[in-house]
């Protein structure tokens, strides 16, 4: 392979698979090879790991061929099957891994050649030694083990900023998730160097199983850092309950699985302090909160200043919007938009939806009024939702600026 005019082809051996060694499958009679690999050890040799002593893993391995021969493929897998990517001159003459190998860990080489029109093979075997003095870097998976609502993205927390966008890759490459018994097309997006989102395309399939795992520990990431050890994390979903208010209307419809449960009366925000339109994550729930004016920047002894005890209050974003019981403003409910960014509604209702959701599940906002701020992606809860396919796969540095 070679890509562009850099003379050499990026190696990506992702699945522990029989390597190829010989001619092409297909030849000018276009009938399979016969010819068996002859042993190639003669024909290749190792930076590293040749005298059976431990490798340097500050080191990238190289393996150059030999009296003659030419390198046509290599695959270089730990015992937990994480390949060591690696860069083959257009020559074929050496073949050296974009990063260095990770710390005290067992690999196993195979490397195909070609003399002279007959195919050959050599495997070998390596051990790194510990790394000594490197960092490590630490990532906690969230939220913590439960069940969920299918909005609920999966959070990956570093210890240590990770700015650089090859650092990144390595990084992300390491971070595994799946859903089952249904697979969910998904991403991470970087937020910032140290917060790492995911989502699928769409929601989570209801009634999943989703595991997040890291096979990060001992990889190497810039020089002096190599990822950490990691625990994997396993959640779970529920129904798939979503609610849409129509902020125009004052009404809130919520269905579970595809199917209405009730259309409510509710009150959204007023001029001045509109409700956020857009797609909002339920991140808890309290059966009494008190609410004050000054939590969101009103001052004291304003017009606008409140002090209440409030039932039933689902939160939807850090900056204290709730679903909450609003019996002060029930000539308003399904009627008028009079609340100071909340959606207010009887007590009675506020607690059936109270009792109805869980974490996870989502409450979208449409027909916003003129003056409607949009709830933005990130920093205020999560948002994630609010970002198309097309802009959340760019927030990968696996993927950045591809669609």
């Amino acid at each position: 392979m070679s890509r562009g005019s850099r003379g050499t082809a990026l190696l990506c051996f992702l699945i522990l698979a029989p390597l190829a060694v010989g001619p092409a499958a297909c030849g000018r009679d276009d009938r399979p090879s016969d010819a068996a690999p002859q042993d190639a050890t003669a024909q290749v040799a190792l930076s590293a790991g040749e005298d059976g002593r431990a490798v340097d893993p500050d080191r990238p391995l190289e393996i150059t061929a030999r009296d003659g021969s030419r390198i046509t493929a290599v695959r270089v897998v730990d015992t937990a099957g994480r390949p060591l990517d690696g860069e083959l001159s257009a020559d074929g003459a050496r073949w050296r891994s974009t990063t260095p190998p990770a710390a005290a860990t067992s690999y196993t080489v195979v490397v195909g050649t070609e003399k002279d029109g007959v195919p050959g093979r050599r495997t070998a075997g390596l051990t790194t030694r510990p790394a000594e003095g490197d960092r490590e870097l630490g990532v906690v998976f969230g939220p913590a083990r439960g069940t969920y609502g299918v909005g609920q993205p999966i959070t990956a927390e570093l210890d240590r900023a990770v700015e650089n966008r090859g650092e990144r890759a390595i990084v992300e490459r390491a971070l595994k998730v799946e859903s089952t018994p249904s697979a969910a097309e998904g991403s991470w997006y970087w937020v910032d160097g140290r917060t790492l989102h995911y989502r699928p395309r769409a929601y989570w399939p209801a009634h999943a199983t989703i595991v997040v795992r890291s096979s990060l520990e001992g990889v190497w990431i810039r020089k002096g850092l190599r990822g950490g050890e990691t625990r994997p994390l396993s959640i779970r979903t529920g129904d798939r309950v979503e609610a849409v208010v129509d902020i125009d209307s004052t009404r809130m419809t919520v269905r579970r699985n595809g199917k209405t449960l009730k259309t409510l009366p509710v009150t959204t925000g007023k001029p001045g302090f509109r409700t956020r339109q857009g797609v909002k994550v339920v991140l808890g729930r309290q059966a009494n909160v008190r609410m004050t004016g000054t939590s969101i920047g009103i001052p004291a002894g304003s017009p606008e200043s409140y002090d209440l005890p409030v039932q039933w209050a689902t939160q939807l974003t850090e900056s204290g919007e709730y679903v909450h019981a609003a019996p002060w403003s029930a000539g308003s409910h399904g009627r008028d938009n009079v609340s100071h960014g909340c959606t207010g509604m009887s007590v009675e209702n506020a607690r059936w939806f109270f009792t109805t959701v869980r974490q996870g599940d989502v409450v979208r906002y449409v027909d916003g009024l003129a003056d409607s701020p949009e709830m933005p992606a990130f920093g205020n809860g999560f948002g994630d939702w609010n970002l198309s396919w097309e802009e959340w796969r760019k927030g990968s540095a696996l993927r950045a600026g591809r669609n």
